[in-house]
Formats: C-alpha cells, sequence, structure tokens
C-alpha cells in the first residue's frame, strides 16, 4: 500500500487538484501494480516560500505549478516498476491537469509492512498475512460441476 504525499503552491481549484491525485493514483496502478482500491493521499497547498526549490537544479525550468509527490510504501517494487511509476506519472500531469513533466518531483520511500496499520489497530503484516490465508482459502474450494 502506498501512501501519497502531495506538495504544491496555494492557490489550485479543487478539479486541479482532484486531477493531480487521479493522476498519481492512476500512474500508481499502472506503473507499481497498486490495486485500483488501494488509495491514501494527503494534498499540502503551500504558501509562497513555504515551498522552495531551484528553478533549474538537474531539470528545469520549473514553474509555480512545481510539485512533489513522496511516495511511501511498504515493498521495494523494483526499479524498472519505478521508472515506468514516472513516466506514467508524468505522461498522465500533461494529459489533466497540465502539469509539465519538469514540475515533477518524486521521493520513493520504502518503509518495512510493520511500519503500517491501515485499521483497528493491526499491523500490516497481520492484514496481508490473514488476506493471504483467505484468498488462499477461497482458491482451494473445489467449484461445484455443472
Amino acid at each position: 500500500m502506498p501512501f501519497v504525499t502531495i506538495d504544491l503552491l496555494r492557490g489550485k481549484s479543487p478539479a486541479y487538484l482532484e486531477s493531480v491525485s487521479d493522476a498519481v493514483h492512476e500512474a500508481l496502478v499502472e506503473g507499481l501494480g497498486m490495486f485500483p482500491d488501494d488509495r491514501f493521499q494527503v494534498i499540502h497547498q503551500l504558501a509562497p516560500g513555504e515551498l522552495v526549490f531551484s528553478r533549474t537544479f538537474r531539470g528545469g525550468p520549473r514553474s509555480d505549478d512545481f510539485i512533489v509527490f513522496t511516495i511511501t510504501d511498504g515493498l521495494d517494487r523494483g526499479d524498472e516498476a519505478k521508472k515506468a511509476f514516472y513516466l506514467a506519472l508524468t505522461r498522465n500531469l500533461a494529459a489533466s491537469p497540465g502539469v509539465r513533466p519538469a514540475d515533477v518531483f518524486v521521493k520513493m520511500l520504502v518503509t518495512p509492512p510493520i511500519n503500517f496499520s491501515f485499521a483497528d489497530g493491526e499491523a500490516a503484516t497481520d492484514t496481508t498475512a490473514r488476506e493471504a490465508r483467505e484468498r488462499a482459502a477461497l482458491a482451494s474450494t473445489p467449484t461445484p460441476a455443472t
């Protein structure tokens, strides 16, 4: 389960924020193989001076549409999946809401699954183990003959 934090300058419309949210979620599903209903995001809109960035370092030129995506995940999905995600994200953002690829900055952080709890005070490792047992039980259930 990735948890996404999105940081950008204040002043964007709700429709713009929704497009950004959709773009990153769709890229996670496409590039990293996330489940479509696995969607957890926080969007921070910051005042000028609260988001400090170089307009030219290793890319650019960057504009006031600069966005920082921090993706915290419980699994390292590999270099090729990350590269596919980066490309899908910039493609999606360019399509809607029109963010230039030079304005997209991504940080991928991997933390052990034990560092997540989805709900009910249960560690993610216990949740995923229970779900795996349930899937295995369903898979081993004989299907009725027709």
